[in-house]
């Protein structure tokens, strides 16, 4: 007696991958349509899985280009330097070469709550990470981009092993002794520097959370600092809060 497609359906969900293609190839050849729209599911999944983990090795060609010479090679990114408000963080991090974080990509191609959900796994998973912030205050006091390279800095030195190369999105760091490259759109090019970016995304915009609690009248939970134009009308009607960036506001004021 050929078996239930509601006990099919079940089988196909608690099977290991190897024993779903095997599964799977012995079904494809049962008539019923609901067997078969099951069979299509499953293929589809495999196919949309094969083709995440082909994305995810051409991502390590810096990595796999560097790691003759290179044993902890870390990506940097940064999140945050076109905010009115809040800090600019960076992050860094060092994956193994044969670790594999499904749909890790640049943060901002990524939804919020995937995001959070990468963030726990690549702290799991990373060799070493670090993150750096820089202030509101102290981006007015040195500008934006010498903050930028301040707080990747501050990244590199809070990690737990001290990298030997540097893959950074867009721009070498200066003032650090390590050998580094910079990669334009390297966040979507790079799994360290992807990883790099999610870290100072989802740090920066938790912060920007906490800080709406503090100034609600600003959106900053919704707009994380950024220019929209409730939150440039709110400078405007309220003046600027203690987080907001005083260089970037002078026009709004």
């Amino acid at each position: 007696m050929a078996k239930a497609i509601s006990q099919i359906k079940e089988e196909l969900e608690q099977a290991s991958s190897e024993e779903r293609s095997r599964l799977l190839a012995e079904y494809e050849n049962d008539a019923r349509k609901g067997v078969l729209h099951l069979v299509e599911k499953y293929r589809k999944q495999e196919r949309a899985l094969f083709a995440e983990i082909e994305r995810l090795e051409q991502m390590k060609v810096f990595e796999k280009k560097y790691a003759g010479k290179y044993s902890l090679i870390c990506g940097i990114d940064e999140a945050g330097r076109g905010p009115l408000a809040g800090p600019v963080v960076a992050g860094a991090c060092i994956l193994r070469a044969d670790e594999q974080i499904l749909y890790l990509n640049d943060s901002k191609k990524v939804n919020a709550s995937k995001r959070e959900l990468l963030y726990d796994e690549i702290r799991e998973k990373a060799v070493a990470f670090g993150v750096g912030m820089v202030s509101p205050a102290r981006i007015d006091e040195i500008n934006i981009l010498q903050a930028t390279y301040e707080a990747m800095r501050k990244a590199i030195a809070a990690m737990q092993v001290e990298p030997d190369f540097l893959l950074v999105d867009a721009v070498t760091v200066p003032d650090v002794a390590i050998k580094q490259i910079g990669i334009i759109k390297g966040d979507a090019k790079s799994v360290s520097i992807a990883a790099a970016s999610i870290l100072a995304k989802v740090t920066r915009d938790r912060m920007m959370v906490e800080m709406d609690a503090l100034y609600p009248e600003y959106g900053f939970k919704q707009n994380k600092g950024y220019g929209s134009a409730a939150h440039i009308q709110a400078i405007k009607e309220f003046g600027a809060s203690p987080v907001h960036r005083r260089t970037f506001i002078k026009n709004f004021l």
